[in-house]
């Protein structure tokens, strides 16, 4: 596919709309996820996504082909996502310190918002995708960025070391540290990654309905995956930190995308 990539990248740097195309198309659920991940915001990662294919778009002809195409891209969007926070991510981004007392509030053993078992399967997976994403927000952006390389999309040091322009031995001591926190955390505060621990996914259905961090009526990431939950004990030889981000299927970039880059750039 890298190849068929980069022969689309050449016809479309000859001026050929119908490559162009197919190169946006190969590329947006990518950017869509890196920016979902980082932003945790859909409204956000739309946006984000957007900006990113018009850098991507317009800045096509300085691609020297010395590496993949697709780190190349990854290489515009993270620095484009570094500067760009999103006024929902920032809203929501809070310390360590005070998201664990965000997790510790409101547990309940009764879900009062409904009883219907479909239902509150969408919603104790919703909260499982929000709550684990928005854990991220927590590292400050370089550190979020390289764990999300890293540990999510399984990118090794040196690639993430390039896509970032630091060097291998900073990435390192980045993703230690993220790593760190991130699995200390869910180590104290998460029941899918310590089952000794109380909290679990269904118990936090009714706070954070109440505190308007998910919208039954309008579920960001639910209903564009799968179970994940039960999937985190199904992935072998993984620590259960890193298993709770890889069971999150990727999610596709929403078509409204398509539809302005198609209008912006003039596809026909």
């Amino acid at each position: 596919m890298d190849n068929n990539l980069n022969i689309l990248v050449k016809k479309a740097n000859s001026g050929d709309r119908k490559s162009l195309e197919l190169v946006i198309l190969e590329i947006k659920d990518l950017i869509y996820n890196l920016s979902l991940k980082m932003l945790l915001f859909p409204e956000d990662a739309k946006d984000a996504t957007q900006e990113i294919l018009i850098k991507v778009v317009t800045h096509l002809s300085t691609f020297n082909y010395q590496s993949q195409f697709k780190t190349w891209v990854y290489r515009v969007a993270t620095n484009y996502l570094l500067s760009h926070k999103g006024k929902k991510s920032v809203e929501f981004a809070m310390p360590f310190e005070d998201y664990a007392k965000l997790i510790d509030s409101g547990q309940s053993d009764v879900v009062r918002y409904t009883t219907n078992e479909g239902e509150l399967s969408l919603l104790e997976e919703e909260v499982k995708v929000s709550c684990t994403q928005g854990l991220l927000l927590c590292l400050k952006s370089e550190d979020r960025l390289v764990y999300i390389l890293s540990e999510i999309l399984e990118l090794n040091g040196n690639e993430g070391a390039e896509i970032l322009g630091i060097g291998p031995e900073n990435f390192r001591k980045k993703l230690s540290r993220s790593r760190a926190k991130i699995r200390n955390f869910l180590s104290n505060k998460c029941g899918l990654a310590n089952a000794k621990k109380t909290c679990r996914c269904s118990r936090k259905i009714d706070f954070l309905i109440n505190q308007n961090v998910i919208n039954p009526k309008s579920l960001r990431f639910a209903e564009f995956t799968q179970r994940s939950i039960d999937l985190v004990g199904q992935i072998g030889d993984l620590e259960k930190s890193v298993a709770i981000y890889r069971s999150t299927p990727n999610i596709p970039a929403p078509q409204v995308i398509m539809k302005t880059i198609k209008e912006t750039i003039l596809i026909d």
